[in-house]
């Protein structure tokens, strides 16, 4: 049974990205007078915010925002493209600036995790496959390795929340302002709504992988 919802959520997956993908292409099409990098420094301006920068970065949908160094780091298709897809996108990195500025729960929860998660994703792979290959004789790392992974899956569902949440205030900022009309505004809104998709996703093939480790863990007490 869980090779068959593991499975399904690769099928997912692919799915995901091809529509997401196809919505960004389409939607790339709709100008609006603004672009991404205007739309993120209007939104930051009106939401009191003025010690984040807005950089360009390589890549398409690589858009991201760093808590760490206080950047919106916006993909080329996004920076200086005027859009209502790009404004989407741009509003809502600049919604996870807001979250940061707020001290938004869930993403100081996400953000603790990520020394933590940082370390599992660099060893966990190593120790699976050790642990797999030793549990004849001892299922101890296995189990480690289990743990490891269970950091990871933790965090794809600790960031469900902050997504939603970031587009929400996105699509909240981009109606209350006027750059969306009621023509764009549900391209906005579909756009976000299949980039959401894509975590979670995400969050549920990591769970299935989990439980997939964990059968085999108990399988071989």
């Amino acid at each position: 049974m869980i090779y068959v919802i593991m499975i399904a959520v690769m099928v997912l997956s692919f799915i995901v990205q091809l529509m997401l993908k196809s919505r960004f292409n389409k939607y790339s099409k709709v100008e609006i007078p603004y672009s991404g990098a205007e739309i993120a420094s209007r939104m930051m301006a009106q939401n009191g915010i003025n010690d984040v920068k807005i950089t360009s970065v390589e890549g398409s949908l690589t858009d991201h925002y760093n808590p760490e160094n206080h950047t919106i780091n916006l993909s080329e298709s996004v920076f200086d493209q005027h859009n209502i897809a790009a404004a989407a996108v741009a509003a809502h990195e600049t919604g996870h600036c807001i979250q940061h500025a707020k001290g938004y729960g869930p993403l100081r929860m996400r953000s603790s995790l990520v020394p933590v998660v940082t370390f599992a994703n660099s060893a966990v792979s190593w120790v699976l496959v050790i642990g797999i290959l030793i549990i004849e004789i001892t299922p101890v790392l296995l189990w480690a390795g289990i743990g490891l992974f269970a950091m990871t899956t933790l965090f794809s569902f600790v960031t469900l929340p902050v997504e939603i949440d970031a587009s929400r205030r996105a699509i909240r900022w981009l109606e209350n302002s006027g750059i969306a009309t009621y023509e764009t505004l549900p391209m906005a809104k579909d756009a976000l709504k299949w980039a959401a998709y894509t975590y979670v996703i995400a969050a549920l093939g990591s769970l299935a992988t989990l439980v997939y480790y964990i059968m085999l863990g108990n399988s071989r007490r």
